[in-house]
């Protein structure tokens, strides 16, 4: 394929922005290569500046699980453009998206329109601090959780409490407040909490972990967590930027059968624009601003174009349950290919999925860890020159929508067994 364009626009870029971007995967710096700037997508299909097409497994890494530009969805947010792009005042839309994840979750009682999953999380965190009264927050290694200050941190040594910052700019005080188990590993965190269980507001966790691959909880583990946050009196956070409206329309909740205390949405929530959620029990949520007095605003929070894109893919998938069924089938086909194909590890949990240039299992980020980088900078290389865009790391996931027909899942089964054959 050419590039030229892309080029082109690349060197220009990154005269104004850090890295040429702005967001720091988008720079494939993780594959040696310089990114694809798009033009435009539709459907299944995404297409760059220099006119090359390609199956898209980024899917806007997520929200886009009906797949790009989504007529319904397009023409709602044309229409409610014209009546003016934002307020800074109450709509009847906002109420209108949060009843339908109140009935789509079915446990979340009381939520809060923000911006993007960072905030939302930040958000969810300090209503559980507020309502708890204690300041330590326990994640987990290879789980991100956006980039406010407490959550940018790495593991220590020992039993992993000693958090130190992930990234420059973040005073050691935010961290000293993080505490940092492995992902998967009950033990570790029963240890924890015997040790500073009664000054831990909560535990925050991606049910399925997506941020260092696709990594699925062990049986059992969720629960878990729950169990043990009922016997400190800490709260449960679940972390659904990715999950929610992903793996069920109740999200990994409801695919698991784990209710958390507190959860928080992205991506799909917002059908595309930016627009998140925090929510949960009442009791909790009514510490929020101006119930109470865990403050939390924003001007552009409940943006009535973004609300609209968040009620059109809600009522679309609210309104074709089959839409689950039918992307759990096509990954499954995907995953089968992969399988077939290489030794290497396959994580898969519904429309997410991962291949991991290791071998054995990958349940933590040790063994995340394990992988051959270089190798999988060669195989996106060879996946993007075939016209299959996936993400442009390790680390990430890929994302099928319903947009994916049958046929383009096969072309791409064909460029898998093209490369492994190799």
């Amino acid at each position: 394929m050419i590039h030229t364009e892309s080029e082109a626009l690349y060197k220009e870029a990154c005269k104004m922005m850090p890295g040429g971007v702005n967001s720091p995967v988008r720079a494939f710096k993780n594959v040696g290569t310089t990114p694809v700037f798009i033009d435009h997508a539709k459907g299944d299909k995404i297409y760059d500046v220099d006119g090359n097409e390609y199956i898209d497994y980024v899917c806007s890494w997520g929200p886009n699980i009906l797949g790009a530009a989504r007529d319904e969805v397009i023409n709602a947010v044309k229409a409610a453009c014209e009546r003016g792009l934002t307020y800074g005042a109450p709509t009847k839309k906002e109420s209108e998206l949060a009843k339908l994840v109140i009935k789509a979750t079915g446990f979340v009682e009381v939520l809060r329109l923000v911006n993007s999953g960072t905030e939302a999380v930040m958000s969810a965190i300090r209503a559980a601090r507020g309502y708890t009264g204690r300041d330590l927050v326990l994640k987990f290694n290879g789980c991100y959780h956006g980039h406010s200050d407490g959550m940018l941190v790495k593991a220590g040594s020992g039993l992993l409490t000693n958090a130190e910052p992930d990234s420059a700019g973040v005073p050691k005080a935010y961290s000293d407040c993080t505490l940092v188990c492995e992902y998967n590993s009950l033990e570790e965190v029963s240890g924890i909490f015997e040790k500073y269980g009664e000054n831990i507001a909560c535990i925050i966790v991606e049910p399925v972990a997506a941020n260092m691959g696709v990594v699925p909880p062990k049986p059992g583990y969720l629960q878990g967590l729950k169990d043990i946050c009922e016997k400190y009196g800490a709260l449960l956070v679940f972390d659904e930027v990715i999950t929610g409206f992903r793996l069920a329309l109740g999200g990994a909740a409801q695919y698991y059968g784990v209710t958390p205390d507190l959860v928080t949405y992205g991506k799909i929530v917002g059908g595309g624009m930016p627009l998140a959620v925090y929510g949960g029990r009442e009791e909790i949520m009514r510490k929020v601003s101006p119930d109470g007095s865990v403050y939390q605003a924003g001007t552009l929070s409940g943006n009535p174009i973004a609300v609209t894109a968040g009620i059109e893919t809600l009522k679309l998938l609210t309104e074709n349950p089959d839409i689950y069924t039918e992307i759990d089938r096509k990954t499954a086909v995907l995953e089968k290919a992969y399988r077939q194909s290489t030794d290497f590890t396959v994580n898969r949990v519904g429309s997410l999925m991962s291949v991991f240039f290791t071998t054995g299992d990958v349940y933590d980020y040790p063994t995340v860890a394990r992988s051959d980088t270089a190798r999988f900078a060669e195989y996106f290389k060879f996946m993007l020159e075939h016209g299959i865009y996936s993400a442009p790391s390790q680390f990430e996931a890929m994302f099928v929508s319903c947009a994916h027909s049958d046929e383009d899942i096969e072309r791409t089964c064909e460029v898998v067994r093209q490369y492994f054959s190799k």
